[in-house]
């Protein structure tokens, strides 16, 4: 018998969710994300319970116990329930009855196997009652053990219920996958026959579902299969694997954060902000870092004008388009260059320059300086 052992699954607030459910004569599982990463132990961020009480009986028993229910999905059955702070969504079993590939229409279901069913892969089918004790319905643990992603029953069947499924496909991998073991062949066929589903996803829910694949801590194995099934470029025309994977073999030596859009500016692409449907922030640095990697300016000049992250950024994208090394003293110049600030305004030129010219002379200046290692000061600047 598989049994979860953790901090979250113990704490007073949950097994007050899972009694209030369970004395009432329910039936009550955690399930999905919390079951798989406890079993992997991995970090657990959100608490969902499966139950075959229905929404509107789960707020009824939350409010008699003193809890706070909330709608957040109350047309999908889903009501979270807050318990000492803390949110715990709780879904009642479903079964599909209609899909159209973005949504589905569901009807409540008194089964955990009709529950599991209808759920994407065979390791997010994973429940386990408030003891810890793991209830595996459609026989997902030896996937887990082999950390294999596999769709649940037929492959085409499950990207047709939500054709977003193929981009969580790639993204379960390169979070969860064997990297050595690759991916399972008859999911990755059955994402290259769908692909011309993707175009009926509205643009934010890929954006979003990208920008997750590449917060993994290595994303090239999977974006690499993505590229030869034909799915990157039906989602980022343009887009390539060539300076991606250098680029997070660069980021390891130097320890650098996971950032996504640095690495979604490492795959280029056309029209990233609408195809993507990014924030302006995002679209912004997108922009910002393929042009200074794509420019001559030095770390010590790239921390000046964008600060130490973005320099950093810039310099690690451009060794890896270039294929060159790291500069040596890397951190050091950024570091200058972030903390110089420099001496001339335009009212230290005027009147003498106006209009144009006057812009033409600070940049002139300011070029003069930064060439000195910003060691020039304002008298020599200006004499």
């Amino acid at each position: 018998m598989t049994r979860i052992t953790a901090d979250w699954i113990s704490h007073p607030a949950t097994r007050a969710v899972m009694a209030m459910l369970e004395e009432a004569g329910h039936q009550a599982f955690f399930v999905g994300g919390c079951v798989r990463n406890a079993l992997l132990d991995e970090p657990v961020a959100d608490i969902d319970i499966s139950t075959d009480a229905r929404p509107e009986k789960v707020a009824e028993l939350a409010e008699a116990v003193g809890l706070k229910p909330v709608p957040t999905g109350i047309e999908h059955g889903t009501v979270t329930v807050v318990s000492d702070h803390i949110p715990h969504e709780v879904t009642t079993f479903r079964k599909d009855v209609e899909t159209d590939g973005r949504r589905a229409v569901v009807a409540y279901s008194d089964r955990v196997e009709e529950d599991a069913h209808r759920r994407d892969f065979t390791m997010n089918a994973l429940y386990a009652r408030a003891d810890g004790e793991v209830v595996d319905p459609l026989g997902g643990m030896p996937d887990l053990d082999a950390r294999r992603v596999r769709f649940i029953d037929d492959p085409g069947e499950r990207i047709r219920e939500d054709f977003l499924r193929i981009l969580r496909f790639f993204r379960f991998h390169a979070h969860y996958g064997d990297p050595e073991g690759g991916l399972d062949p008859e999911g990755l066929a059955a994402c290259a026959a769908h692909l011309e589903g993707i175009d009926t996803l509205s643009r934010e829910r890929i954006g979003a579902e990208l920008l997750k694949l590449l917060a993994a801590p290595d994303p090239g194995p999977s974006v690499a299969a993505m590229e030869r099934a034909g799915v990157l470029a039906r989602v980022l025309p343009g887009a390539s694997i060539t300076v991606l994977l250098p680029l997070v073999h660069l980021e390891g030596q130097v320890q650098a954060p996971i950032d996504p859009v640095r690495r979604l500016a490492a795959l280029g692409g056309e029209d990233v902000k609408e195809r993507l449907r990014l924030s302006k922030d995002r679209a912004r640095r997108v922009v910002l870092l393929r042009e200074a990697a794509a420019g001559i300016a030095g770390a010590a000049e790239l921390g000046y004008r964008h600060g130490e992250t973005d320099g950093r950024d810039a310099i690690l994208l451009r060794a890896a388009m270039m294929g060159t090394p790291l500069p040596e003293e890397l951190d050091a110049e950024l570091a200058l260059g972030a903390a110089a600030e420099f001496p001339v305004s335009a009212k230290d030129l005027m009147p003498a320059y106006e209009g144009p010219a006057l812009g033409e002379k600070l940049k002139a200046l300011e070029a003069a300086w930064i060439a000195s290692g910003f060691t020039l000061d304002r008298d020599t600047l200006l004499a």
